[in-house]
């Protein structure tokens, strides 16, 4: 007959299993603090002015109504400030847009075909891609192809002078954010550039006067 520990008998647990224990127990936690670190060291973390994070601009900065778009670079942004009810060879509804388009938008400045930086060409009036020649509206809506589709927008947020109260905040629409009409009051404007909505697709505004290459 086998022999049992005095140990057994007396239900406890040899030394042995208490190393094994006090072993295990160890690599649990030494795995825990890795993951733990891991996840620390992956997951971003991005301040004030620096992309990726939020960008405060007031109403100054704006450009005028329908006029050239403001360049931020640091924030990988431009700024444009529409009235569609205020048209000019830069902004003018397209003939299956109804609803007027109003209010300030943050156009994300990478180009949504393969990820160039495109730019705004004033003698064109329009956002124009360097590199394989797909065009845009002041608004970021496609104007030739081959963007798949329209510019990418940043959310925007409206602030009184203590950069704390809210006082109003764009709208998402088919999950893309639609201008922001400023409050009365705004002082400050908030750009995030960690929330990014991908621009709608929509027909090309070349193929109403059918000039699309």
């Amino acid at each position: 007959m086998a022999t049992v520990s005095a140990t057994a008998q007396d239900g406890g647990i040899s030394r042995r299993e208490f190393l094994f224990y006090i072993w295990g127990a160890s690599i649990a936690l030494f795995t825990l603090q890795s993951t733990g670190l891991l996840v620390w060291f992956l997951i971003p973390r991005f301040r004030e002015g620096e992309f990726g994070g939020r960008f405060w601009i007031t109403p100054s900065d704006l450009p005028e109504v329908n006029a050239p778009p403001a360049n931020f670079p640091n924030g990988r942004f431009w700024m444009v400030q529409l009235d569609s009810d205020q048209p000019n060879d830069r902004m003018e509804l397209a003939q299956d847009e109804s609803n007027r388009i109003k209010g300030v938008a943050a156009i994300y400045t990478v180009c949504t075909h393969l990820g160039c930086i495109y730019d705004w060409v004033p003698s064109n009036n329009r956002f124009e891609c360097p590199c394989h020649g797909s065009k845009y509206r002041l608004d970021g809506r496609r104007i030739e192809s081959p963007a798949p589709r329209d510019l990418d927008r940043f959310k925007i947020e409206a602030y009184a002078e203590d950069r704390v109260t809210l006082l109003g905040e764009a709208e998402l629409v088919n999950d893309f954010y639609e201008p922001l009409e400023l409050p009365d009051g705004t002082a400050f404007l908030s750009i995030d550039t960690g929330d990014r909505r991908q621009g709608l697709v929509q027909r090309l505004i070349c193929d109403f006067v059918g000039n699309c290459p």
